[in-house]
């Protein structure tokens, strides 16, 4: 059950996922060709360049991306904006939400998701433990610690402390450990000492390694060194995690030698102290506990003992690394603020001030009351569309094509109330749906009957994805017996234009007797079924174009019969148990005559959330 649930969230997060490796392999990428920029200059900068590049892992795009799809102020031009939004996305967002129309091939990689969930999760695991018993050393060494409260020691830490700005004063403890000297912790960070240590040092080698383990504290290192630990315990499957904190260790040590040598430490007095240190101590097991004997030890002394000349940022490098972090926050939420300007720019229509003009008469009537059975009625004309005895849930169904359970948030009237509604287009509005296709134009009705339901009702709603209990529509073991849809009409007698769709080549019946259908892709038969079954389907058949299909099944009786006719539909409320034996039927048949199966799966999907509404009386 829980792989399951791991597998569908693995489902709706795996294009996301993609897109944020990418986009922060980019990033990677990007700050190392700066540090080769400024290997010239001091090591704290590239430091902080590698330290942004690992945070950018824990903090997707999108965020900063949604942020700025929210914000509302006027743009420009919908056409550049889109164009250059296309661009964009296509760069930083490779990786397209296709998982809902990809085939469920009935081979070992259709339990790949749950493979791939487990793989992450032992890996994960591993890392942890691995820590944990590195984390087990260290304290089981400093367990017995024992504060040093005065000495040479303690009096350089205080000078120490004061030349380097540390208000806090850092406590020290004595270990009997063979741990090297480190800084343990981040809240209040403490010294601990190997015991003896001091007698092999003389003062000005005691002083140069206080000093370093000074600067780890006024440089926060053990805090970055902890949260790069959660970037790789969570991204450990990318080798480039690992390589950035191998990048910070050495750039941090570098950074603290170089603060060692400008307190004005003799470089050989230096290396021979970080010498004497490896060979009384062994290295902390832990990047987060900040020691002396950190990175390659040869590379850090043949930099020490070369003097090398290090520079300070000039003010074009400055300006430069101002721009590009300012860049890396701005241009997400610019792409985002892009992003709604280009869908607007895809729903054009050949006369939108037309369409916009809508409903030319409506009319909102109390519907039926009462325990007893009450048949509801919906009809789509060609210039307008009448219901009967429908609740708002039932309204915002069909005008939004989800089910009940993807709607939430409604008052207690709201599923309960019944209304009768009737509405015109006016004749403008009416031509100008005929110069549309079948699919533009039930598009573009469902906006205008979401657009009455809005100023009928005062419907407000926002939308949220949530994992729910559905189906997935895939093929069969067998394969699919669908036929390519046909030239021409193959049921010349039997079916009318239904459900939004005019009568022509786009035919569709769902009778009691079972389903006949013609020239209609997999995405309507999966939503029609979806009608039927009263539970979201989501198309994975991977089957493209247009079919045509008859399947028969009579699991309802004559007086519990759904029928759709030319002139309209007629729903009668069924008991639990009906409706239980039509579904049970309908999916039977749907594996049988289709080659196709529903597979009951919780699935991301979009939810309605009804954050006010107002109950109509009779105008």
């Amino acid at each position: 059950m829980i792989l399951k649930y791991l597998s569908a969230m693995w489902t709706a997060m795996a294009p996301g996922l993609g897109n944020h490796l990418w986009q922060s392999t980019i990033f990677a990428a990007a700050a190392g060709l700066l540090t080769l920029a400024l290997r010239k200059n001091h090591a704290r900068a590239r430091y902080w360049l590698w330290l942004a590049a690992s945070l950018k892992f824990l903090v997707p795009f999108s965020l900063l991306t949604s942020l700025g799809s929210r914000m509302a102020w006027s743009r420009g031009s919908a056409a550049t904006q889109g164009a250059l939004s296309f661009v964009i996305e296509q760069v930083s967002q490779p990786f397209a939400q296709q998982a809902s129309s990809q085939a469920a091939p009935q081979t070992v990689f259709a339990a790949l998701p749950e493979i791939l969930v487990a793989a992450w999760a032992c890996g994960f695991a591993a890392v942890l433990m691995i820590w944990f018993a590195r984390w087990r050393r260290v304290s089981a060494g400093i367990r017995n610690a024992a504060p040093l409260q005065e000495g040479r020691e303690v009096e350089a830490l205080r000078r120490l402390e004061q030349a380097g700005g540390i208000r806090r004063k850092i406590e020290i403890f004595l270990s009997h450990a063979s741990l090297e000297p480190g800084i343990l912790g981040i809240v209040k960070p403490v010294l601990v000492w190997p015991h003896g240590i001091s007698d092999r040092l003389e003062d000005a080698h005691l002083e140069a390694i206080l000093a370093h383990e000074v600067w780890h504290v006024r440089r926060n290192d053990n805090l970055a060194a902890a949260v790069h630990m959660v970037v790789e315990a969570i991204f450990w499957f990318h080798p480039l995690v690992w390589w950035l904190g191998a990048r910070m260790v050495d750039e941090r040590e570098r950074a603290c030698d170089e603060e060692v040598l400008q307190l004005g430490n003799q470089p050989q007095v230096y290396a021979e102290s970080i010498l004497k240190i490896c060979e009384f101590c062994v290295g902390s097991p832990l990047a987060c506990v900040a020691g002396v004997t950190g990175s390659d030890l040869k590379k850090r002394i043949a930099n020490i003992m070369n003097k090398s000349i290090v520079r300070k940022l000039n003010f074009g490098k400055k300006l430069l690394l101002t721009t590009l972090g300012v860049a890396a926050i701005a241009l997400p939420i610019v792409f985002g603020l892009a992003r709604p300007a280009q869908s607007s720019a895809q729903n054009v229509t050949p006369n939108p001030a037309a369409l916009t003009a809508g409903y030319q008469h409506v009319s909102v009537t109390p519907g039926e009351t009462g325990n007893g059975v009450i048949q509801t009625r919906i009809l789509f004309k060609p210039d307008g569309l009448m219901t009967k005895n429908l609740t708002l849930q039932e309204l915002l169904k069909l005008a939004y094509g989800v089910q009940a359970s993807q709607i939430s948030g409604g008052l207690d009237w709201f599923a309960t109330a019944r209304f009768n509604i009737e509405a015109k287009l006016d004749d403008a509005t009416v031509a100008e749906l005929k110069k549309l296709s079948p699919e533009q134009q039930k598009m573009e009705r469902d906006l205008m009957f979401q657009n009455l339901l809005a100023d009928q009702f005062k419907v407000a709603l926002h939308r949220e994805s949530r994992l729910l209990p559905g189906y997935a529509l895939v093929i069969a073991k067998n394969g699919p017996k669908v036929q390519p849809a046909k030239p021409g009409d193959t049921y010349p007698n039997g079916i009318k234009g239904l459900d939004g769709l005019p009568a022509g080549p786009h035919k569709f019946n769902f009778g009691p007797e079972g389903v006949i259908v013609q020239a209609l892709p997999m995405s309507f038969v999966s939503s029609n079924l979806a009608t039927h079954l009263g539970q979201p389907v989501v198309d994975q058949t991977g089957l493209t174009g247009d079919y045509d299909f008859t399947m028969k099944f009579s699991p309802r009786t004559e007086t519990a019969a759904q029928s759709h006719e030319q002139t309209g539909a007629k729903i009668t409320t069924m008991p639990v148990s009906s409706i239980s034996a039509h579904n049970a039927a309908l999916i039977a048949a749907v594996e049988e005559q289709l080659g196709l199966r529903l597979d009951p799966q919780t699935i991301p999907l979009p939810v309605l959330v009804i954050d006010r509404a107002e109950k109509r009386a009779a105008n």
